[in-house]
């Protein structure tokens, strides 16, 4: 049965919506339980009554009814089954569009960002730029205080157009990594060289994961080693990202830091754990006190 075009539930059969109320899709269960349990007290009476009666006569009939109601009550439980199963496949159809289409839409706003704001305040920053240079050679010292003036405020505008320049590249990188065009490794790899820390790395990507899962391994693996840069003390650490093909992606930070990390309301790492369980992900701390520190994120391939 499949749903309609509008995205509504698709419609049950008659008999269905009979049996079956609404609020027992919302916890099928439990209601399946109970219905279990009354189709075989049904099935102990049915059994009872005909070993109690002549099979031939009339009061065989009062045991063939409760027979039959047990197989009207286990058949709606099959259904109820079916159509739960159904539902949970429309939802995670639905929520694989939503996940990519959102990561498109990201892509799509940092390219606005780029081609669009981004360009207009470079141009503007480099003709700021050109007059700082012309009024400068037209001051001679001579007490000339509204060209002095007039200098001085293009170039607290040239500084202000440089400022707003690099947060717009940083909201870009924010919103979706440019890097991430040419694969999760060579994304991963750059950032590991960024890093204040020695990062040693260990990328073994045969294949690529979805360009959502590559968003979410890269920011997860951004916030890793933020925090161990920051908080663990650590000398050194290791980046592992791995894929295996069709499974799962795992990223993993280690350091050798003081340990002591865990999920904090708020924090870095609740944020990362809700971030990954968008995608049915799962976020795995060993950190304890004295170190070593192992942050373990993986991923399904596709979300």
């Amino acid at each position: 049965m499949s749903a309609p075009a509008d995205g509504s539930p698709p419609a049950r059969p008659v008999l269905m919506r009979l049996l079956v109320r609404e609020f027992e899709y919302r916890r099928p269960r439990r209601y399946a339980g109970v219905r279990i349990a009354c189709g075989i007290f049904n099935i102990v009476l049915g059994v009872a009554l005909l070993a109690s009666v002549p099979w031939t006569g009339p009061l065989a009939l009062l045991g063939v009814l409760p027979l039959a109601g047990a197989a009207l009550i286990f058949w709606t439980v099959y259904r109820l089954q079916q159509d739960s199963v159904r539902r949970v496949q429309e939802l995670e159809r639905s929520r694989t569009s939503l996940v990519d289409d959102s990561a498109a839409r990201l892509r799509q706003i940092e390219r606005d960002l780029h081609d669009g704001a981004q360009a207009q305040m470079v141009a503007v920053t480099m003709k700021l730029g050109l007059a700082v240079k012309k009024l400068g050679g037209m001051t001679d010292g001579t007490g000339q205080t509204d060209l002095d003036r007039a200098l001085e405020l293009v170039v607290a505008a040239h500084r202000g157009a440089k400022e707003a320049i690099a947060e717009l590249r940083d909201l870009c990188r924010g919103i979706h990594p440019t890097v991430l065009d040419q694969g999760l490794g060579i994304a991963l790899t750059t950032l590991a060289a960024r890093s204040d820390l020695p990062v040693e790395t260990v990328i073994d990507l045969p294949e690529r994961p979805s360009a959502a899962i590559e968003t979410i391994a890269y920011f997860c693996a951004a916030e890793l080693l933020t925090n161990v840069t920051k908080h663990s003390g650590a000398r050194h650490a290791t980046l592992e990202a791995v894929h295996v093909p069709g499974l799962q992606l795992r990223v993993r930070v280690s350091d050798d830091g003081c340990g002591g990390a865990r999920v904090e309301a708020r924090g870095g790492l609740a944020g990362l754990a809700e971030r990954v369980g968008t995608v049915d992900g799962r976020l795995q701390i060993s950190s304890p006190p004295g170190g070593p520190t192992v942050v373990t994120v993986e991923l399904p391939s596709h979300a």
